[in-house]
């Protein structure tokens, strides 16, 4: 006479259509970051001549929203495809990149708040890079005056940093309209004048009337204390994300392995 033992283990249609659903917003969410990312570069004919990218002296924006847009787009699809067909390898390739990242967020903080000094010279000189590129990529342009306008500051560490830019160099030997001034960006708003610029405005003795003096470095250590409860609330909400999509990936690859496990009595 032959004995079967059945096991009751089964896997949990919660688990498994709560982490499909939790995957397909990434998912999403990556499809957007990279139709974003590839109709900037097709605008700006960087997909007729990728080595546009390797040329600038800065960095392209559009490159940050696209590696984004990968990240997302690969995790929610294993993520989402792992979940419905109950597929070890792709769940363990989601989970364990979730703690990658986790884990080097965690780091970045970490080591950013020991070595505020050195960080603060690489930001200078990520800043700086990118001042001489200003003109070169419109995204990048508009990344910067987005900076100065929402900070009310200019340059890494004042107004003179744009002596780095080849357009508004105070030199003689430069010959662009725009010498010896900053960008728009830098002009301190004046609701009676409707159109202003920093056109030679380095030449004059007041600065503080016309443009920002204070760096956006400075401006941006002044504006972490007044806010770090909104920084660190989102860093813990991020954090609590990728601890709850860990978790139920690691639930469900539980699930599937005691099904398994039972199918072999």
């Amino acid at each position: 006479m032959h004995y079967y033992r059945y096991s009751n283990a089964k896997v949990s249609c919660w688990y498994k259509y709560l982490l499909f659903s939790y995957n397909i917003i990434f998912w999403l969410a990556g499809v957007v970051f990279l139709g974003v990312g590839l109709w900037a570069w097709s605008e700006k004919g960087v997909l007729s001549d990728l080595t546009k990218v390797t040329r600038m002296h800065g960095i392209d924006p559009v490159v940050l929203v696209l590696m984004v847009g990968v990240v997302m787009f690969t995790l929610g699809f294993a993520g989402c495809v792992g979940a419905l067909r109950e597929n070890i390898c792709l769940l363990n390739f989601f989970c364990g990149t979730i703690v990658l990242i986790f884990f080097l967020e965690l780091a970045v903080a970490v080591l950013a708040f020991l070595f505020q000094d050195w960080v603060r010279d690489r930001f200078r000189e990520f800043f700086e890079s990118n001042i001489k590129s200003y003109r070169d990529d419109i995204d990048l342009q508009n990344l910067i005056d987005s900076l100065q306008k929402a900070n009310q500051c200019c340059g890494a560490y004042g107004p003179e940093d744009w002596d780095l830019n080849v357009y508004f160099n105070c030199s003689g030997a430069s010959y662009s309209r725009e010498k010896c001034g900053v960008p728009f960006s830098c002009c301190v708003p004046d609701p009676a004048v409707r159109h202003q610029g920093g056109d030679i405005v380095r030449l004059k003795s007041k600065w503080d009337e016309s443009i920002f003096t204070k760096g956006c470095i400075q401006a941006l250590e002044s504006w972490l204390p007044r806010n770090i409860y909104i920084v660190a609330g989102i860093f813990i909400a991020i954090s609590l994300l990728q601890i709850f999509g860990i978790f139920l990936a690691r639930t469900l690859i539980s699930d599937i392995e005691a099904v398994k496990a039972g199918h072999h009595f």
